[in-house]
């Protein structure tokens, strides 16, 4: 169902907007902790490092895919709020366009230099082929994952974050089935769990291609809108390229930490790989209210309603610090339990590891929280600058400190004591840059 997000009670617009896309991201998040869950129990604890030793590397192209969805649903939000719907119906087909052309460059590209990735983020030997292997099909896929992205993306602009929810759903049900097929029954190990994700992620893509079809052409123009145009294409690169660069240079960071993370062995490689997924877990669920604002913002800035900006942000920090709580109190107080969902052994080094890593991040989850709802507001208004200043000041700085303070205490410890500080140094700027862009508009309106 379209929605239009300039009208009506602002908090209770937002709320029933974001929440489907929230629970959408859980059950992504959910088939991606199965993934390596099953991997885990079933493959046991070098199969969990090898899937997680390919995770920063299969996040740069899945930041691509991010970044083309953030780009082309701000731009078409504001069309949509704008009522500017032969220019939207001419940004959906050139965005199709393009991201058919680009997910199969780097498909190919992928392909060839999966081997050499592998390398460069020094995968220990014992799970160097399964790794490859692992990663080689999850890149087989990336056209799948792309389109699927790019085309929740456009559901969202449109105000319509429930038919994303449904296809995800199923998705996710669906490859959990089939790991646990494919891995506990065939017992095909880390290609199991790969070749899962790759047939669930294909259907979804092919179901909510056909989906959305139907539904943009529910919105009439009266007169045939352009199939591509070099113009719209500008306007959606102007945030879609700042936005892929911002989530890939954090995946090529996320790189730097896990080749740090790699020189201490498989054990700690195990336990960052189950730690990481469960922090992953909230960050996806805090970036995705972040982007319900996001939206949200660019339709009102589309419509010149600057006031609504305001109110869209506010109710989404209480979202955000509301979902905050629960997590911190599953990670801080209750690490060890969260870990076993992936091991067997409470007393191993990888246990050891990924409940230091949680006890450590979890109470900055109220923090960051607040970056990513401001972030969102940012790349609603289209502040791209400031949006990249405050994201690489977090990614340098949790960079640099991880390997300096590892050196220090000459320990993993020390990489996961960069992200308390990384994070607060950047929301800080995140919620000036806020402040500034939303006075900006006000005065302009």
């Amino acid at each position: 169902m379209i929605q239009d997000l300039t009208v009506g009670d602002s908090q209770k617009v937002l709320f029933r907007y974001t929440i489907p896309m929230f629970i959408s991201v859980a059950f992504q998040q959910i088939y991606n902790i199965a993934d390596s869950m099953i991997a885990g129990k079933f493959a046991g604890e070098d199969a969990l490092a090898a899937v997680g030793a390919s995770y920063p590397i299969t996040m740069i192209f899945m930041a691509v895919a991010v970044g083309c969805n953030i780009g082309c649903s701000v731009v078409i939000s504001q069309l949509f709020g704008a009522k500017e719907y032969q220019q939207l119906k001419t940004a959906v087909s050139t965005t199709f366009i393009t991201g058919l052309v680009l997910s199969t460059l780097l498909t190919i590209i992928g392909l060839l230099t999966t081997p050499a990735m592998m390398r460069m983020i020094q995968t220990p030997e014992n799970i160097f082929a399964d790794g490859a292997l692992y990663l080689k099909i999850y890149i087989g896929g990336f056209v799948f994952l792309f389109l699927y992205n790019v085309t929740t993306g456009m559901f969202n602009s449109l105000g319509d974050s429930k038919t994303p929810l449904y296809f995800l759903i199923g998705s996710s049900i669906g490859n959990i089935v089939l790991d646990l097929v494919f891995v506990a029954v065939f017992h095909w190990g880390v290609a199991g769990v790969a070749w899962a994700t790759f047939l669930a992620q294909g259907v979804a893509c092919i179901l909510a291609l056909l989906a959305f079809r139907r539904r943009v052409a529910e919105v009439r123009t009266e007169v045939r809108p352009e199939v591509f145009s070099l113009p719209v294409l500008k306007k959606i690169a102007f945030v879609a390229i700042p936005s892929i660069l911002q989530q890939s240079f954090v995946s090529i960071g996320n790189i730097f930490i896990q080749s740090l993370v790699n020189s201490y062995g498989s054990n700690v490689i195990a336990g960052y790989s189950a730690a990481v997924k469960l922090n992953t877990f909230i960050i996806t669920g805090f970036t995705t209210l972040g982007n319900g604002v996001s939206g949200f913002t660019a339709q009102n800035l589309g419509a010149g309603l600057p006031g609504r900006i305001r109110e869209g942000y506010k109710a989404g920090m209480k979202m955000a610090v509301c979902v905050a709580v629960p997590f911190f109190v599953a990670y801080f107080f209750f690490g060890r339990i969260m870990m076993l969902l992936f091991m067997e052994d409470t007393g191993s080094a990888a246990m050891d590891t990924g409940a230091i890593f949680l006890k450590i991040v979890a109470p900055f989850y109220f923090i960051i929280a607040i970056k990513l709802v401001a972030d969102g507001a940012l790349r609603g208004a289209e502040a791209m600058k400031y949006f990249m200043i405050s994201t690489f000041t977090d990614l340098i700085l949790r960079v640099i400190l991880a390997y300096v303070f590892s050196g220090w205490l000459s320990s993993s410890t020390g990489i996961w004591l960069s992200w308390p500080v990384g994070w607060s140094v950047a929301t800080v700027l995140s919620v000036v840059f806020y402040r500034k862009v939303v006075k900006k508009a006000t005065i302009c309106n």
